[in-house]
């Protein structure tokens, strides 16, 4: 599209110097003299979409042409509002927008989004491995090969259920943080053996807080020409001022001076009382 564009760009500025007929001026000549006649463009932008209100199916999806399309669960049985465009829909709750799909070419296809279902699947996730969701998110490259090492690795150590119960909470994150900090987050829990949904989102999150101290830092060494500088912890900085230490090590020599004494002292009073 973006070519097709410049190429009407183009023909649209060869077209303005053309002359019709014998006039003695261009087309660009007669519509500046027309510009200031012209009504100004409207402020709100011309939808070209158009509008369906279907239903939402026991399976969660709507069908829009000849095509379904899922949304949250939580919308099975209502009515929603589809914007429909060239490329892609748009599905909104009343005002809200709850959905947004590439549009679909073929007739008879369906798309699925595994982040609708995920609050279904939670309570069911033995339907999880099967879901034909999944194998789009799979296709798609959203669930990646680290999910399934991670997946593979919770559910021996936590059995089917637990194991794949606790990904589909991982899973749940993805809504409040970006998905290549999720997929960071999944592998160094994963190297460090830590199968549990915090686990993954207190690594994700170290993933996130890493970028974003080591960017700015990065911006301007790029922008100074010099190497980006580290950071060192407080602590460590004060370790390596301090003298070197010459004292002695610790000895326990006094407290075993200290419990013969109490062991002698005990046996001469037993003699005593004799």
């Amino acid at each position: 599209m973006s070519e097709l564009n410049e190429l009407v760009e183009q023909w649209d500025q060869h077209d303005g110097r053309r002359r019709i007929g014998s006039r003695p001026r261009t087309i660009d000549e007669y519509f500046e003299v027309e510009r200031p006649l012209l009504m100004p463009l409207p402020e709100e932008p011309f939808e070209t979409g158009r509008v369906f209100t279907p239903r939402v199916d026991r399976y969660s999806q709507i069908a829009v042409r000849t095509n379904r399309y899922s949304v949250p669960v939580r919308l099975i049985g209502k009515r929603v509002r589809v914007m429909l465009h060239a490329s892609h829909l748009v599905v909104y709750d009343k005002n809200v927008e709850v959905a947004r799909h590439e549009r679909l070419i073929a007739k008879g296809s369906c798309r699925l989004e595994l982040d609708h279902y995920l609050e279904a699947l939670i309570r069911k996730p033995g339907a999880f491995p099967g879901a034909t969701a999944l194998e789009q998110a799979r296709s798609a490259g959203k669930f990646t090969p680290v999910h399934d090492a991670w997946w593979a690795a919770a559910v021996k150590a936590h059995g089917d259920t637990e194991g794949t119960r606790a990904l589909i909470e991982v899973l749940l994150m993805a809504r409040h943080i970006p998905h290549e900090y999720l997929v960071a987050g999944l592998a160094t829990a994963l190297r460090a053996g830590a199968l549990t949904a915090d686990a993954v989102a207190l690594e994700a999150r170290k993933a996130a807080q890493t970028e974003d101290e080591t960017a700015p830092a990065t911006s301007s060494a790029l922008a100074t020409g010099q190497p980006p500088a580290t950071v060192t912890f407080l602590h460590e900085w004060k370790l390596n001022h301090l003298p070197p230490d010459t004292r002695p090590l610790p000895s326990v020599t006094p407290y075993d001076q200290l419990l013969r004494r109490r062991a002698s002292g005990g046996d001469h009073r037993e003699g005593e009382a004799q």
